[in-house]
């Protein structure tokens, strides 16, 4: 056995708040001045915890020399010794044990760990004869061994718990500050790349090199949105909610118009219909609002019919503002509906899905991080509809 070993043993009986109360006990219900709970191996005796009212000397940590000690046959045996006048007893007075240690009344049980395994005794000792019933003792104190083993079971079914969560926490930070660091050090050369692509688009240049100049311009500015999307996951998850800055503003369905036009200028075939109704002045970040209805508009853009008009509605109703966004198409199951809004989450298509499946969570953690909610709802009736719902109290 290493000493790390007996250390981890001495340690994890130190650490059981249970055990100094049953030592206290063993003393009362044998009458002895001494009580141990001791780690037994084939070569070493150590004491892990101790009550020690009659001046013994050993303390947690310490060794008694292993052939002295009749834990020893304990460990060979597996059974209670139990005695209350060792000179007077017919096995014990011939005994090496309390010859070696001026013993006359002893009583010590096995500790099994819950797995089975042999760990050591719980056992009292003392100089003075005392008057026990051997069995009920022996009976008493294998009820506190086994509640020791409970007790380590339970404290090393926690530390693990703890530990695994720890690591878990750990990777899952470390892989965020990696996301959030590569978004970083992406951003900066891609921008470069763009504006140049962008200047070459200015220049005379032959069609065909004009047609490359707006490939890589138009592949820049999807790769930016990407990495954007990257970034607000890695802030989402590192700072527990995207942040936003909530400012006064007068004109909701202005903002809604912007957007609107912006999406239907990039998809001139399909059409969006809009019916606001909200006449009040706001809180709210402009910036992110526009970011969370442009990534509804664009899923219902890329999930939905186009055919049919997608639309877009806004009122106030139960002190909230409430955004619509429906589209048409084949509706979304109830167990999908459930897993939209987790990041990397993209239902299974038949045709490849552009992005990395983190649109609609960035708009729940928007919305979240305004005190309001995005839900949705399907039916082939009614089309795949998104609610957002602003509060307008401490708006």
């Amino acid at each position: 056995m290493l000493q790390t070993d007996i250390d981890v043993s001495v340690e994890a009986i130190a650490q059981l708040s249970v055990v100094p109360r049953i030592l206290d006990a063993v003393v009362r219900a044998t009458g002895m001045r001494f009580a141990a709970v001791a780690r037994v191996t084939d070569n070493r005796w150590t004491a892990c915890a101790v009550r020690d009212d009659l001046g013994f000397g050993l303390k947690p940590g310490e060794d008694l020399v292993l052939e002295t000690t009749i834990c020893n046959d304990i460990r060979s045996h597996r059974h209670p010794v139990v005695f209350g006048h060792a000179s007077q007893h017919a096995v014990y007075s011939t005994h090496h044990t309390p010859k070696y240690y001026g013993l006359e009344s002893y009583a010590s049980v096995p500790i099994y760990t819950v797995g089975g395994e042999f760990f050591g005794t719980l056992c009292a000792i003392d100089s003075r004869p005392v008057s026990v019933d051997e069995d009920r003792l022996a009976t008493e104190m294998i009820l506190y061994g086994e509640l020791i083993a409970s007790q380590m079971a339970l404290e090393g079914r926690v530390e693990y718990a703890e530990r695994a969560l720890r690591t878990s926490m750990d990777e899952g930070v470390l892989r965020e500050q990696f996301l959030a660091v590569v978004g970083h050090d992406l951003r900066s050369p891609l921008q470069a790349a763009g504006m140049a692509a962008e200047a070459l688009a200015d220049m005379p240049l032959p069609p065909r090199a004009g047609r490359l100049a707006k490939v890589i311009t138009a592949s820049a500015k999807r790769m930016t949105d990407l990495i954007d999307d990257i970034m607000d996951f890695a802030r989402a998850r590192l700072a527990s909610g995207i942040p936003v800055a909530q400012l006064d503003q007068s004109d909701l369905a202005a903002m809604v118009g912007r957007v609107v036009a912006e999406v239907s200028a990039a998809h001139p075939t399909a059409t969006i219909v809009s019916d606001l109704d909200i006449p009040r002045a706001l809180r709210f970040d402009p910036v992110r609002l526009q970011q969370l209805l442009a990534n509804l508009l664009n899923n219902a853009m890329t999930h939905g019919d186009t055919r049919r008009a997608i639309r877009v509605d806004g009122r106030v109703e139960d002190n909230a503002v409430v955004l619509e966004v429906t589209n048409f198409g084949t509706p979304i199951d109830p167990a999908t509906q459930g897993m939209l809004f987790q990041p990397f989450y993209r239902p299974e298509s038949a045709t490849p899905r552009p992005g990395l499946g983190l649109g609609l969570y960035i708009a729940s953690e928007i919305a979240r991080a305004h005190g309001g909610t995005l839900t949705v709802c399907s039916s082939t009736d009614e089309g795949t509809c998104f609610t957002l719902r602003l509060p307008l109290t401490g708006a």
